[in-house]
């Protein structure tokens, strides 16, 4: 099939990259004409993913009527922060009655929507019943090497999932089906934030002990703030949620726990996204998350921690005295 891949960064690549190999060609839209031509020419995003090869029937764009025409797959995997605009713009130019796969993890500033919230919002009506959603441990690099990779895809309407399902699956990443799209798309966004506590707590000097309870405590917020918005807690015990935040906050690929990491040896925020090149998502998603649990009521304390640290310069020391000072409780007492 023909199959137009919405976000040349390294994910959308990495993704692109299965589509191709599983002889699906495919367009990338790229917002920057370096990289459109580097994957078209080189075959190799030399941005993002500098020096792993990319399949020869990718090709990179800058427009997005070119890379939507005549799709029979769309995905969309801008970061969550551009999301709305950029699917706004596709939005008249998106072929009717084909899968829209969203890779994008986060929720929106401001309106704390996720992305399934936004795009219900600037796709028209009839589309709607296309859309799924795409997450799971997998880190860009590592996908385009084709080490064995699971990712899960969250729709309403089974046969878009198997749809979906379909197009990406081969010997080396599997897809599997979920009809809890909520639980799919918090799985995946809350994980960010949990890689950065997780991060700064790897920064800090603390060791594998550190590191498993805010996995696991991460988790049980994690299934507080799905389970208030509908989802299903099941769902966070696989791929999306647990599998993901073990993945982001021990992988050394993680974007969001190098922030972390830097953050817990002292320096500060504003310098440590001055020296990245790519969107660490869970550093929006704190505020998103840290806004949504007041209006919902829900105490999400490392969340919160991670939202202090980032937006309030609290230090991460006294963080961490503040979350060791809490009332005991009882583990599994909230949900």
């Amino acid at each position: 099939m023909r199959a137009s891949v919405i976000g040349g960064g390294s994910w959308g690549t990495a993704l692109a990259s299965v589509l191709g190999r599983n002889g699906h060609d495919t367009m990338v839209w790229c917002h920057d004409a370096e990289s459109a031509q580097a994957i078209t020419d080189k075959h190799e995003n030399t941005k993002y993913l500098a020096g792993l090869p990319l399949p020869a029937n990718l090709k990179g764009m800058t427009s997005l009527g070119q890379a939507l025409e005549g799709a029979e797959l769309v995905v969309a995997v801008s970061p969550s922060h551009v999301t709305r605009e950029v699917m706004g713009k596709a939005a008249p130019l998106i072929p009717r009655m084909v899968p829209i796969v969203c890779a994008s993890k986060g929720i929106e500033n401001g309106t704390l929507l996720t992305m399934n919230e936004v795009l219900e919002e600037v796709l028209p009506p009839e589309l709607h019943p296309y859309l799924c959603y795409l997450s799971g441990p997998s880190f860009a690099k590592e996908t385009v090497k084709m080490q064995p990779t699971a990712v899960v895809v969250a729709a309403n309407w089974e046969r878009i999932a198997k749809a979906a399902q379909k197009a990406f699956s081969n010997d080396w990443f599997r897809a599997y089906t979920s009809n809890d799209v909520v639980g799919v798309e918090l799985g995946g966004s809350l994980k960010n934030v949990c890689a950065i506590a997780a991060g700064i707590a790897d920064g800090m000097g603390f060791g594998n002990n550190t590191r498993a309870l805010i996995i696991t405590r991460g988790l049980a917020e994690l299934v507080r703030l799905a389970t208030r918005k509908g989802g299903n807690p099941i769902t966070l015990s696989g791929l999306a949620g647990m599998g993901d935040l073990v993945l982001t906050c021990t992988g050394e690929l993680s974007r969001n726990r190098t922030v972390g990491l830097e953050l817990g040896k002292g320096k500060k925020l504003a310098q440590v996204l001055a020296e990245m090149k790519q969107v660490a998502e869970g550093v929006k998603t704190a505020k998103s998350v840290h806004d949504l649990s007041v209006k919902l009521g829900l105490d999400l304390p490392i969340h919160e921690a991670v939202y202090r640290i980032l937006y309030e310069d609290l230090d991460p020391r006294a963080a961490l005295a503040q979350l060791s000072s809490r009332e005991l409780k009882s583990e599994f007492s909230l949900h």
